[in-house]
């Protein structure tokens, strides 16, 4: 056969095809326009006279583009569709399927991208006689990418009228069945209510019991000039349930008695099947009551409880990797001083205790406040940002460069802190407080994480107590050695080996320099930390420029220095990469070696698939810049016990990365009562809430509570109970 025959035998299939289509029942011929394809799809075959039928408008817009919701935000106009039907015959209003939020500069729009089915629901008359009828839907929108086109289509549907409930056949059932997954439920069971404040709305949503708000929810209002749409939404964990802090139009509309649109989550919502979304319409009251507990908290709501914990955790905190270099060289200046004066000793202890305070409550304060602005942050957020990484190293290796004698910080730390003592001594002291703070933060000691959850719903004076109390626990064991000393004395006085043991207190500074570029990496990538070595190289030559010509050289010296540290901290500053308020995608999780755990990357969505199929599963909440995190991994996580425990009972392991700002992460971590790395939350299939593991963790430690979930064939084998 000829290619042109085969040509034309091709192009008179097609012409019959679609001379066919069109008297096809339950489908019209398509309409295209300059972006999008439209048609009309029926979901029966045929009608029966007074029984609704449902009738889909399809969309399926051009890539890149997209229609509205029926609010549709800042921008944009809703789908429209005027039908034109037989006499006595209705058409009910549009169901919309939950939209997405669609960014588009300072603003924020509300619609659909790729494809949408806009369902309507058709009832013929009662006394609609058997036969063919025709559907007609005007329908017009408006299609946006960087412009925005308005577009309309006329769309018949031929749909016959039946005798009989058997000739009336599901068609199309694929796509009605998208569709109406996509649709918002009605939320049985679930109260809703809301305050406003100034211009705050603050929307509370009570479950019903044994239930539990997802962790992260979106606020869709139907009414349009009511939230301001592209402000961040503040969620937080109300007992089982939430409080979203959504910020409102200026001027507030008076007399506001009602706040009515759909909460979307990121999983489905429990008890609804697999719904996402939910209609709410909450009435608006004087005021709401008071934040309860997070069911995720292991203290019990106790103020006590989690001040003991805080002091405990940050006593333990001194074992972590973190604080050690720091520590250390304190340590080092309290033994130069062991055989002097016991008071000098003694405020030493006091000063450097004093900046831990100091440093942990500025911290927490400004962990508050940006939270309060509706920020999604956690303990150790400023790790989150290459900047504060890059600052970091560069602050360690000057001090390590410091402790080999490459140049002597001692005259200007003395002229910085003269005010303090006139050696500098307690002006080193309070800096070695600030300093241990800065690096503490990338770990968690025992006890540490469910103090620091525990102030997640706490007025900002109860959190800044519990933060103050873990800033003394961490302070405690250097106060304690310096009003009693006698350990330290049984030491040789100082002499020659203090300058080695200096010498060798450099090196745990370098490993963070080290480690700190492999973070910075992590979250900006090999080009990031290339820059960050080339200005660390300029930085030690500023440095030894200004020791190598200390007694000489004067103004050119520090010049000279000055100017190279300058182009070395411009080449290293992380200006061009992602900011820390940025949502970063995960790289995902590294490939499984043999022996190793398989880890998957964490979503909602991925950890409610596995959740509803009754999969057991255990999350990492991790980061690059948590030490403590790095540590579990290579001692107790990444081990062939483990991996074989979990292989054993089915368990997929899923591993959250927080090393840069995600407010998923972050919502999920509140939700389990924590807001500090590291975490290890174990759901067993059938139970609620999670088993949740200690923050320091040894192999044997997980696979013996992997174990003790059932087995998969003992699980399918024990009928479910009613």
């Amino acid at each position: 056969m000829s290619f042109l025959r085969f040509a034309r035998l091709g192009g008179a299939a097609l012409a019959a095809a679609a001379a066919i289509l069109p008297a096809m029942p339950g489908v019209a011929a398509p309409v295209r326009t300059e972006r999008v394809t439209a048609e009309l799809l029926a979901e029966r075959s045929a009608v029966l006279p007074g029984q609704p039928v449902t009738v889909g408008l399809r969309l399926v817009m051009d890539k890149g583009w997209h229609t509205y919701w029926r609010n549709p935000g800042d921008s944009g106009l809703p789908t429209r569709i005027a039908w034109t039907l037989p006499e006595g015959w209705a058409a009910g209003p549009i169901q919309w399927p939950y939209p997405e939020a669609q960014r588009v500069g300072p603003l924020m729009n509300y619609g659909y991208s790729n494809d949408v089915v806009l369902l309507s629901t058709i009832t013929p008359s009662a006394n609609a006689a058997p036969g063919p009828v025709t559907l007609t839907a005007k329908a017009d929108w408006l299609v946006c990418e960087d412009i925005c086109i308005p577009e309309k289509a006329t769309l018949t549907l031929a749909l016959p009228v039946a005798s009989s409930a058997s000739e009336a056949k599901p068609a199309n059932a694929s796509l009605f069945d998208k569709a109406r997954a996509n649709l918002p439920v009605d939320a049985k069971g679930w109260r809703a209510e809301s305050s406003i404040a100034g211009n705050l709305l603050t929307l509370r949503l009570v479950p019903p019991p044994e239930a539990t708000a997802p962790a992260a929810v979106t606020f869709f209002p139907f009414r349009e000039n009511f939230v301001d749409h592209p402000a961040e939404q503040r969620l937080a964990r109300d007992g089982n349930g939430i409080r979203l802090a959504v910020k409102l139009v200026e001027p507030v509309a008076p007399g506001l008695n009602e706040a009515a649109g759909l909460l979307v989550a990121g999983s489905a919502w429990p008890g609804l099947g697999e719904a996402r979304a939910i209609n709410i319409a909450a009435p608006v009251m004087a005021s709401l009551p008071p934040a309860a507990e997070s069911a995720g908290s292991a203290l019990g709501g106790s103020l006590i409880l989690a001040l003991v914990f805080a002091l405990a955790g940050g006593m333990l905190l001194n074992l972590m990797p973190c604080v050690f270099p720091v520590l250390g060289i304190k340590v080092m200046g309290f033994v130069q001083h062991a055989h002097g004066d016991n008071r000098a000793l003694r405020l030493q202890g006091v000063v450097f205790t004093l900046g831990v305070l100091v440093s942990f409550v500025a911290l927490a304060a400004l962990l508050l406040a940006l939270r309060a602005g509706g920020a999604q942050l956690g303990w150790g957020f400023q790790l989150q940002s290459p900047a504060f990484v890059t600052a970091l190293a560069a602050l360690f290796l000057l001090m390590g460069l410091n402790l080999f004698g490459v140049f002597e910080w001692g005259g200007f730390a003395q002229s910085l802190t003269s005010n303090v003592s006139a050696r500098g001594r307690y002006g080193d002291a309070f800096l070695a407080g600030v300093l241990a703070t800065a690096v503490a933060t990338p770990c968690t000691a025992p006890f540490m994480g469910a103090a620091v959850g525990f102030t997640l719903a706490q007025p900002p004076a109860v959190s800044l107590a519990v933060f103050a109390t873990l800033a003394l626990g961490m302070a405690l064991p250097v106060l304690l050695l310096s009003f009693f000393p006698a350990a330290l004395r049984r030491l040789p006085k100082p002499g020659p080996w203090m300058e080695t043991f200096k010498q060798l207190m450099a090196f745990p500074l370098l490993a963070t320099v080290v480690w700190l570029a492999w973070v910075l990496g992590a979250q900006a990538g090999n080009d990031a930390v290339l820059a960050l070595l080339a200005g660390l190289l300029l930085l030690s030559m500023a440095a030894w420029v200004y020791g190598r010509w200390a007694h000489g050289a004067g103004i050119v010296r520090i010049v000279a220095a000055g100017l190279l540290a300058a182009i070395g901290i411009a080449i290293a500053w992380p200006g061009g990469n992602q900011p820390a308020s940025a949502v970063a995608t995960s790289p995902g999780a590294p490939a499984a070696r043999q022996g190793e755990v398989n880890w998957q990357p964490w979503t909602p969505e991925r950890f409610a698939e596995l959740r509803a199929v009754g999969t057991p599963v255990f999350i990492d909440f991790t980061a690059a810049w948590c030490v403590t995190c790095q540590v579990n991994k290579r001692v107790a996580l990444n081990r062939e016990v483990v991996a074989k425990a979990m292989a054993d009972r089915g368990v997929v392991a899923l591993q959250a990365d927080w090393t840069n700002y995600d407010p998923r992460i972050t919502a999920a971590l509140a939700e389990l009562g924590r807001n500090a790395l590291p975490v290890y939350a174990l759901y067993a299939p059938g139970e609620p809430k999670p088993r949740l593991l200690p923050e320091v963790l040894t192999a044997s430690l997980v696979a013996d509570e992997i174990l003790k979930l059932p087995s998969p064939k003992a699980a399918a084998s024990t009928p479910p109970s009613r």
